[in-house]
């Protein structure tokens, strides 16, 4: 009798063919979030790189499932039915984060977030601003930047050994400063996602799935960076115990 061993949700998922129009229709969501300002069809069918047919043949599919909405100009921008989407991510990492970053956001006075590990990049999943303050730095969900970068990806990074990680991410390099997040408890970074701006960030084990970061972002800050650190780590125990 044949036995199937136990998959680890780290292991490559096989890899099928993609749907051309599926994967056309999550670029045109991908390109019009990413996109400070409405933009028109043919705008869009240019980033695309397909005919203005073609594009619309895919706008009025997302149209339809109002995940695009378009202005009186005819210009198009992201729909509502994309924030009902994002509810259902990571819902539970979602439900438990969220009083710690409130708590984490309005005691520090700096932004406070949570990042998802998603192929090569971080990924904001949820944040909250400083209640009262005029220079928070803004950090909005769905922004991206690259897993080696900034101090979420390195304490993402943190909680692999470096060989583990180089089978896992193969061709995203392995920080020095991961192992010395690995001995502190947490990741510190400057001026490397946002010019200018600060970042501290420690991991957030999270069952079953890849490890998240929980972090915050300032400009500048008199308070010492391991006691905030300390909050960091509070707070990444306490949605840790939530989801166990």
């Amino acid at each position: 009798m044949n036995s199937l061993a136990a998959k680890s949700p780290l292991d490559p998922v096989p890899q099928a063919s993609p749907s051309q129009t599926l994967s056309r229709g999550i670029r045109a969501l991908e390109i019009l979030a990413e996109a400070d300002r409405p933009l028109t069809i043919a705008e869009l069918s240019a980033a695309l790189g397909v005919h203005r047919s073609v594009a619309y043949r895919i706008l009025r599919t997302l149209e339809d499932h109002s995940l695009l909405v378009r202005d009186d100009g005819g210009r198009v921008q992201p729909g509502p039915g994309l924030a009902a989407l994002a509810r259902g991510v990571s819902r539970d990492l979602q439900t438990a984060a969220l009083p710690e970053l409130t708590l984490l956001a309005n005691s520090l006075t700096m932004t406070a977030f949570v990042t998802v590990w998603d192929h090569q990049d971080c990924i904001t999943l949820v944040t909250v601003e400083p209640r009262h303050s005029g220079a928070a730095v803004a950090q909005h969900p769905g922004s991206r930047h690259p897993i080696n970068a900034g101090a979420p990806g390195i304490a993402i990074q943190s909680t692999f050994e470096e060989q583990d990680w180089k089978a896992l991410a193969p061709g995203v390099a392995y920080r020095r400063e991961a192992a010395e997040a690995k001995q502190r408890g947490y990741a510190a970074s400057h001026d490397e996602v946002i010019a200018g701006v600060s970042s501290l960030a420690v991991p957030v084990r999270v069952p079953g799935r890849r490890p998240a970061a929980i972090a915050v972002v300032y400009i500048r800050s008199s308070q010492d960076p391991a006691e905030v650190a300390a909050a960091l780590k509070a707070s990444a125990e306490r949605i840790e115990s939530q989801l166990a």
